[in-house]
């Protein structure tokens, strides 16, 4: 184990439980380390945003750098929950594998899963990441991002499949579509060969993205026909779902 990490997890869990900023000699004490091993953990902790020092600058106290990585793990938390009974009802009208995703940087990352009933379906695995420029989830999340998000991608496009999009020309022009019609679709795998997908973004209160929910399988089961049948029912299924999470739109 990396004894200096436990030091600083003991460190972070002395603040949080203190009622008032702390002085190097006090947590020293507390947590039986050297003073100069605590004025290098908290150097390090104030570097990295999750420490402040508070004036006459002798003492110290966590900034809200926890509480906002907290808030991100419960926010998610909530989010499965809240998304359960549209995902049952999607996979029953769909018979296809449904899956609930967040953005986590350029990834996608599958939070929870339906399976399909069909022997033949979509491979995925819950807490696994995708590249989001290759599935429906992904792309309907970019395109609830700013217009200078798909920068990111520059240079980083991977070929997966023979129709994986390389460019970021061709990115865009999905995002556009994507924006235009309400939803995503992916109509020969991008990331996994033989995969067919259709995505909708989940809004939260203040109409920020909170996620997708996107239906998939096999493209020799699910042709453009059908995605376009299925397209009505995800977009339903993301709204319901954001309208539990509070969100509700202007007009």
């Amino acid at each position: 184990m990396d004894k200096a990490f436990i030091k600083g997890l003991r460190l972070i869990e002395e603040l949080a439980h203190s009622d008032q900023p702390r002085g190097i000699t006090d947590l020293a004490n507390t947590l039986e380390l050297t003073k100069s091993n605590v004025h290098r953990l908290l150097a390090t902790l104030i570097s990295q945003g999750y420490v402040r020092q508070v004036p006459p600058q002798s003492h110290y106290a966590l900034t809200t750098r926890i509480w906002e990585l907290g808030s991100h793990v419960i926010r998610r938390m909530d989010l499965t929950q809240i998304a359960r009974p549209a995902m049952i009802r999607l996979a029953e009208q769909t018979g296809e594998t449904v899956h609930l995703s967040v953005l986590d940087g350029s990834d996608v990352v599958y939070l929870d899963k339906i399976e399909s009933a069909h022997h033949i379906r979509a491979h995925t695995s819950v807490g696994s990441r995708a590249p989001a420029y290759t599935v429906a989830t992904g792309k309907a999340m970019l395109a609830q991002m700013p217009d200078d998000y798909i920068d990111r991608f520059e240079g980083r496009m991977e070929r997966y499949t023979d129709t994986t999009r390389t460019s970021i020309a061709e990115l865009r022009e999905d995002i556009r579509l994507t924006r235009e019609q309400g939803h995503a679709i992916v109509p020969e795998g991008e990331w996994r060969e033989g995969i067919a997908a259709c995505a909708c973004a989940i809004l939260n209160r203040t109409g920020d993205l909170a996620g997708a929910i996107g239906m998939s399988g096999p493209d020799s089961r699910i042709k453009r026909k059908q995605l376009k049948e299925i397209a009505p029912m995800v977009v339903d299924a993301a709204r319901t779902i954001s309208t539990a999470l509070g969100y509700a739109p202007c007009g």
